[in-house]
């Protein structure tokens, strides 16, 4: 379905998120009551209470940021001292209170725990920006990197996704007004969807992370396989050969990285792992694991930019290669088994 335009998004979407709220909350007791009801009638622990609540909780929260960002967008003059440095920072502030609020719902509604391990890119590289490159997998993953950037590390994350994510007002909101791009498909082929990350890369300072998701989406068995079979029609016989290698990644596209590298050549690489969520890709695979009782693991590795090769094909090796790394570290870790 195609995205609606931003007046529609601003007019219609977002105070009918704020509407939707607000009926939701003051019907509440009838949900409820009906959750309740059903629950013994389903497998799992009152499985339907869990799903109304944290539904509910999504929806006021989404509901709320799009009134706090309102508050913001009349303080800045509307609109019009938004790229300031203090709303910028006013901006971030706001996401890492509203993401800590819903882990710590996340935590007690599902029984999340995150673990991370590796390396603090406050503390490996003090004083530099950051590239961070994440696999893609399971619905969440990008709350939890951008949550450990933003509250754990004090980063201020500019951030590659998907133009589709503009669906969810506040997200929408939010990050129109930070340094980010939303990518939609391109028809024509990749290069000016390379050129706007490699422009959004341009000037990161100490405190910045670039985070970008190489893959391109989420990884299904699917998705491997076609991307794959489009290495191999592109002529590139050896990374389809690598790609084939890796079980629980998608081959990387080495686009956006190199024209980041490019326009941030100060920055060090942070490569990101994470599993605990990877069987879980629809609404359906959500629902049968409720609760969710899961741990997941993160795992972050630091470059400096000094141990980055200088060649494109170069890089692109050593793309694969930590994919690689990446997806061996999924296989020892998945479900927390190790």
């Amino acid at each position: 379905m195609p995205l609606p335009p931003r007046w529609v998004r601003r007019l219609v979407l977002a105070p009918g998120v704020v509407l939707l709220a607000f009926l939701v909350v003051t019907t509440l007791p009838a949900w409820a009551f009906v959750a309740a009801a059903a629950s013994p009638l389903v497998p799992g622990r009152l499985r339907p209470l869990r799903l109304l609540w944290i539904g509910t909780v999504y929806l006021v929260w989404d509901a709320v940021a799009l009134i706090a960002l309102f508050g913001l967008w009349v303080g800045s003059g509307f609109g019009l001292r938004n790229r300031a440095p203090a709303f910028q920072r006013a901006h971030y502030v706001l996401a890492g209170a509203f993401l800590r609020v819903l882990f710590w719902q996340a935590r007690w509604t599902l029984r999340l725990s995150i673990d991370i391990v590796g390396t603090d890119p406050d503390t490996a590289l003090p004083g530099r920006p950051e590239l961070v490159l994440c696999r893609h997998a399971g619905p969440g993953d990008s709350f939890i990197l951008i949550h450990a950037l933003v509250n754990w590390f004090s980063r201020e994350p500019r951030i590659v996704l998907k133009a589709a994510l503009q669906w969810d007002p506040a997200i929408d909101v939010l990050l129109n007004r930070l340094p980010s791009r939303f990518i939609a498909p391109d028809p024509d082929g990749r290069g000016s969807v390379v050129e706007q990350i490699g422009h959004l890369a341009v000037g990161l300072d100490d405190n910045d992370a670039f985070v970008i998701f190489p893959e391109g989406g989420n990884f299904t068995p699917r998705r491997r396989l076609r991307a794959i079979a489009r290495l191999r029609a592109r002529g590139h016989e050896r990374m389809a050969l690598r790609a084939e290698r890796m079980q629980h990644v998608l081959a990387p596209q080495p686009g956006g990285m190199l024209a980041a590298l490019d326009a941030a050549p100060d920055a060090g690489v942070i490569f990101v792992a994470h599993t605990g969520l990877d069987q879980m890709l629809t609404v359906a695979d959500v629902w049968r694991e409720l609760p969710m009782d899961k741990r997941i693991a993160m795992r972050f590795w630091s470059v400096p930019p000094e141990e980055i090769p200088a060649g494109r094909q170069e890089r692109i090796d050593w793309l694969y290669d930590w994919w690689g790394r990446i997806d061996d570290w999924i296989a020892a870790n998945r479900d927390g088994d190790a």
